[in-house]
């Protein structure tokens, strides 16, 4: 309001214009550079030309343009991931005759508008397989052990609605992965569509193995210490009755005074004291209520460790000579690098046969692998069925419980411009699938997982009342919301 309580007069929308106008080539000239590193990797096409058209002008803070456009009821920028220069010359388009002029741009087309959506579309068809017709995000199921003997337990999640079967190879065995995948495949062959099943190479896991506590079964809380050694049996002293052997021993070494060690999915976190002889003293910062067990087999995270590490273990390499013959896509844990994409490629070639290609989902665990994101894109890009899941419990602890919300958007705006798939994974619908009872909070974080191409869900004794409340929630949910953008079905309830 003026000073007078007068509403101020409309800018005119020449000036508005050529404002969107300079935005354009700006993008334009800001986003050639990206693509040419893009390109360094892989071959021109149009979903990494509009990531770097996406990235570039994200670089800017486009707020005050927003509301200029707002005003006029033209499209706010806000959900144009996948046609970035098509939104911009729809703009552009309907400012010009709004100012009574020629269009200095041409309006895009209904099919070059949408062109993004449909390349993304046939992305997830190739990787995932086709969705039912309900709903367009998939689900996947983690098989627990019990999947291996008990074809009817995977009929059971096949009929309430699982689409992915995932088979983690850091559990069971050849044997049972085989028997697993078998079961998959009749279980499609039963309810009449084809399911898929991704196997995850477990690489470079860091866990705690043999453990060692004190008697009283004392817990470790804020201010207490903890060893950790590369190797040996654990032991104590006095003062510092906790200590776990490292399962990678050469990672303790590479452990420096001020470094965080994160626990068990971040139910710990510690900053390391002092680093000598094989052994690192940690002392702890923040745990949860009550304390935190110390027990083997528990993840830690390092995120201000320099790993070193491949991604790709013996095992895994062993591991493929099963997972090639029984998987439709493989998971590659710990990718961080796009070189890291050359490693699992020449493992690949070494035991794949015939013209049959495996799809490869990327698991984002690293705070390398979110700065690398556009660059593994552009160098998986091309080469077969490619996706991206958003790891959120080593994402986590890696990043800061803080910051997974807004990495996990960031996520999926980057894989929509560029037309890849997104796995949205790690503790969906976690009480209920352990309990039976879902909490408010993750129903809607069930919801909101509508925007990925396919939800993951872990395994746990009600896992089958999960894929089936799932499947009905999402089935809702592609009736209000497409990715970013509402889609206003009629309200029945008011």
């Amino acid at each position: 309001m003026t000073n007078g309580g007068e509403t101020p007069a409309l800018e005119s929308d020449e000036v508005l214009l050529n404002d969107v106008l300079a935005l354009r080539r700006a993008v334009v000239e800001a986003a050639a550079p990206m693509l040419t590193e893009l390109l360094r990797s892989t071959v021109p096409g149009p979903c990494l030309e509009n990531l770097a058209h996406y990235l570039a002008i994200r670089r800017q803070d486009l707020r005050p343009l927003q509301r200029r456009l707002m005003q006029r009821g033209l499209s706010s920028l806000g959900h144009m991931e996948s046609r970035v220069l098509p939104t911009l010359d729809a703009v552009i388009a309907a400012l010009a005759a709004m100012a009574g002029r020629p269009s200095p741009r041409p309006a895009p087309t209904e099919d070059a508008f949408f062109a993004g959506e449909a390349e993304l579309a046939a992305a997830a068809d190739a990787l995932f397989g086709a969705p039912p017709a309900h709903r367009r995000t998939r689900i996947m199921i983690t098989l627990p052990s019990q999947a291996a003997s008990d074809p009817d337990f995977v009929v059971s999640l096949a009929q309430r609605g699982m689409d992915v079967a995932r088979i983690n190879c850091a559990h069971d065995g050849a044997a049972a992965w085989r028997a697993m995948s078998d079961h998959v495949r009749r279980s499609g062959d039963l309810v009449g569509r084809r399911l898929t099943v991704l196997m995850d190479i477990a690489g470079p896991k860091i866990r705690t193995e043999d453990v060692l506590v004190p008697s009283d079964g004392r817990k470790l809380a804020p201010g207490d210490a903890f060893r950790l050694i590369a190797q040996g049996p654990p032991r104590s002293t006095g003062d510092v009755p906790f200590c776990a052997v490292v399962s990678l021993p050469e990672i303790v070494n590479r452990l420096s005074p001020g470094d965080r060690v994160r626990y068990n999915d971040g139910k710990l976190e510690g900053v390391v004291e002092s680093v000598a002889d094989g052994e690192a003293l940690v002392r702890v910062r923040y745990a949860k209520s009550g304390g935190v067990k110390l027990k083997p087999e528990k993840g830690l995270n390092l995120p201000d460790t320099d790993l070193g590490l491949s991604p790709i273990t013996t095992k895994d390499e062993g591991d493929l000579v099963t997972v090639v013959g029984c998987a439709d896509m493989i998971g590659y844990s710990f990718v961080s690098r796009p070189d890291d994409i050359d490693l699992l490629e020449a493992a690949l070639s070494r035991h794949e046969a015939g013209d049959r290609k495996l799809g490869f989902v990327a698991k984002i665990e690293r705070p390398e692998a979110v700065a690398n994101l556009p660059g593994l894109i552009a160098r998986a890009r091309g080469r077969r069925p490619f996706g991206v899941m958003i790891a959120r419990g080593d994402l986590a602890a890696e990043i800061g419980f803080a910051r997974v919300a807004e990495m996990q958007e960031e996520m999926l705006w980057i894989c929509e411009a560029a037309s890849v798939p997104a796995i949205w994974a790690t503790q969906v619908l976690e009480d209920l699938v352990r309990t039976g009872i879902p909490s408010r909070g993750e129903m809607t974080d069930a919801a909101m997982a509508a925007r990925a191409e396919c939800v993951m869900l872990n395994k746990g004794p009600a896992v089958g009342i999960a894929v089936e409340t799932l499947d009905r929630l999402l089935a809702r949910m592609d009736a209000h919301l497409f990715k970013k953008t509402p889609t206003l079905r009629a309200l029945k309830s008011w």
